[in-house]
């Protein structure tokens, strides 16, 4: 599409090919959601990319990036218990984050309705492990919708939303990776975004509001009555299909994107089960599953991690007295990654070695040669690089470096090796102090980027100023939220609705009383290893802010404005006594070192003429060229 904000305002019927993500935006505009909150990390980032392609002005609703899920989910449950239909998205383990409130919300009258969009990650492609938040719901008397494909995310979202203002209870949209990013062509209803003028709804009868120990038996007996009237939905819902192929045998119970690979292997099946694919997993739409399971001899359930589907389908068989044969997660490995096509056929041909299903796609090519390896690494120019360069200078081999999320998490790859524990965002100043107790012979570094400093950082700031722990913060300061797409934060003086409170990181430190701290530009890492070393000399809580612009994100914004690189690095031959220092200390993904002659060039490509590499060859081999010079 050309316009992409003329899309998602279009009131007309209309069908496009569009990504799980851009598909939910348009959904929401359609049901009239009113806020959107939100804190970024993959897959859930393209969301707001949506949102934002929509000039402020012409937004037909309200929406902030908060300082963390827990605030964004916050503001959204405040919104929807005074009457306005609320959204509030993020990761996985953003979740975990926003578990303190969210797990009351149920217990509450979200009038407006409220729906919780997760970005889940079987398979961990960006994320620190594969948690499979149906369980979290099912503790929080929260209904999951899982969508497969684009257009169940439409049709999900605003199925959801009905049911949320219906029975004034938040509902889970559970969006993985692959359905977050994959395109399919939707067909969209364009019904008008209806008008926001509306009273406030906010006006609380006796304590409905308030879960303390007097009040929250009542409060949950009503939670618990609307998830058993939402499953009653879910028992007449067309959101959850049956797929009867005649086969009494076999049958399958599947949801989500796993209906998906089921339907690429059995695609030329000459025999295929039966496939009953849920709307959601939970609560279950128990009558339904029986009748399924009646009129089966074997039944398998297909779901990605854990086995949540399987065990409530064999209860529920169990306690009917069925004796068909259920079959499910027998491996340890059943319960890890995602369920492609070629992990179905696997599971399939395990358990029914005489159906005869289809090759998948691509399975019958030879392959060539293996490709290499390719793991993660920070941009050309990264100030981070610059930062783990001078900051190893500083260090002992005994000393413990603690790491945090973000792109400074990747200093634990070689050639850098630092970070030797990490758990979640903000941990490290709490998890540093911990190691800094009894331990006077090793000294303690904790990292931190500039948004998880406002994001989580603060708590273990402050426990360390307050207990005096004796460790040294680097807070790694860019100026962006640089992992997740370079949304702004805080620190940024900007929001997604243009210019907002610039609130310093070192104004914030020093008013909590920070005694100790240092702040230099990471491309003048002498300087930064001189700053490191007196912070790791001090007795008690230091910082050196470790400060350079993401360098992905100025070059692309000089692109943007028709701003080439000045200069670029190259390697002078008659200087290069081929130390490597570039290549295997340094590190830059710009420099390529020849296998034949161990000789050293510059990826022009790759190039962004920054300098920072110049200061790091012991014979200065390393020459920054103006431009002109090379065309």
């Amino acid at each position: 599409m050309k316009d992409l904000a003329s899309f998602l305002l279009n009131p007309q019927p209309c069908r496009e090919i569009v990504m799980g993500d851009t598909s939910l935006v348009k959904a929401m505009i359609e049901a009239g959601v009113e806020v959107v909150t939100s804190y970024p990390g993959s897959p859930t980032p393209e969301i707001a990319s949506a949102i934002m392609a929509i000039p402020v002005e012409k937004r037909p609703f309200y929406f902030e990036f908060s300082t963390n899920e827990k605030v964004a989910s916050e503001v959204a449950l405040g919104a929807s218990v005074n009457g306005r239909l609320s959204v509030v998205f993020f990761k996985s383990v953003g979740l975990n984050v926003a578990a303190d409130s969210f797990v009351q919300f149920s217990l509450l009258n979200c009038r407006g309705g409220l729906i919780v969009v997760l970005g889940d990650d079987p398979g961990a492609n960006s994320s620190q492990n594969e948690q499979d938040n149906r369980h979290l719901a099912r503790m929080a008397y929260t209904p999951v919708l899982e969508p497969s494909d684009p257009g169940e995310v439409y049709t999900q979202f605003r199925e959801a939303a009905g049911l949320s203002k219906k029975y004034s209870l938040p509902v889970i949209l559970r969006m993985t990776t692959h359905v977050c990013h994959g395109k399919a062509p939707v067909d969209f209803q364009g019904s008008p975004t209806p008008p926001r003028e509306h009273p406030s709804l906010f006006r609380p009868e006796g304590d409905e509001y308030i879960p303390l120990a007097s009040t929250v038996a009542p409060l949950k007996e009503r939670a618990l009555n609307r998830l058993k009237a939402f499953a009653e939905e879910m028992e007449h819902s067309s959101l959850t299909r049956l797929t009867d192929h005649g086969n009494r045998t076999r049958g399958i119970i599947t949801c989500g994107l796993p209906a998906l690979s089921l339907e690429d292997v059995l695609s030329e099946a000459k025999d295929k089960p039966d496939v009953l694919c849920l709307a959601g997993p939970w609560p279950l739409p128990e009558k339904r599953i029986l009748q399924f399971c009646r009129t089966h001899r074997e039944v398998a359930v297909l779901e990605e991690l854990d086995p949540l589907i399987e065990q409530e389908v064999k209860s529920l068989a169990f306690d009917a007295g069925l004796t068909l044969r259920i079959r499910g997660k027998e491996q340890s490995e059943d319960r890890i990654g995602e369920l492609t096509p070629a992990r179905v056929r696997a599971f399939l041909s395990r358990n029914w070695p005489d159906l005869e299903i289809s090759r998948i796609p691509g399975n019958s090519i030879t392959a060539g040669t293996p490709l290499p390896a390719r793991p993660p690494q920070m941009c050309p120019g990264c100030g981070h690089r610059s930062a783990f360069h001078a900051i190893k200078k500083a260090l002992a081999p005994d000393d413990i470096t603690v790491a945090d999320i973000g792109c400074h998490t990747l200093g634990y790859l070689p050639p850098y090796r630092i970070g030797q524990i990490l758990l979640s965002m903000g941990h490290s100043n709490g998890t540093g102090a911990g190691l800094s107790l009894f331990n006077p012979g090793r000294r303690v570094v904790t990292f931190l980027g500039d948004s998880t400093f406002f994001h989580a950082g603060l708590p273990g700031i402050i426990n360390a100023l307050y207990n005096n722990h004796n460790l040294t913060l680097i807070l790694m300061e860019n100026g962006t939220t640089a992992m997740t797409g370079h949304q702004d934060h805080p620190g940024t003086g900007k929001n997604v609705r243009g210019e907002g409170a610039r609130i310093s990181p070192r104004k914030v430190l020093e008013g909590l009383g920070a005694p100790f701290i240092r702040e230099v530009d990471t491309y003048q890492q002498q300087k930064l290893t001189t700053a490191v070393k007196e912070a790791l000399d001090y007795e008690g809580f230091s910082v050196v802010i470790a400060r350079h612009p993401c360098m992905l994100k100025f070059t692309r914004d000089n692109r943007r404005r028709g701003i080439r690189p000045a200069a670029r690095a190259q390697i002078n031959p008659r200087l290069c006594e081929k130390l490597h220092e570039c290549v295997s200390v340094f590190a830059c993904p710009s420099f390529i070192r020849n296998p034949q002659d161990g000789s050293v060039m510059v990826n022009p490509e790759l190039c962004l003429g920054d300098g920072s590499c110049v200061q790091t060859c012991p014979v200065k081999a390393i020459e920054l060229m103006k431009e002109a010079d090379h065309d």
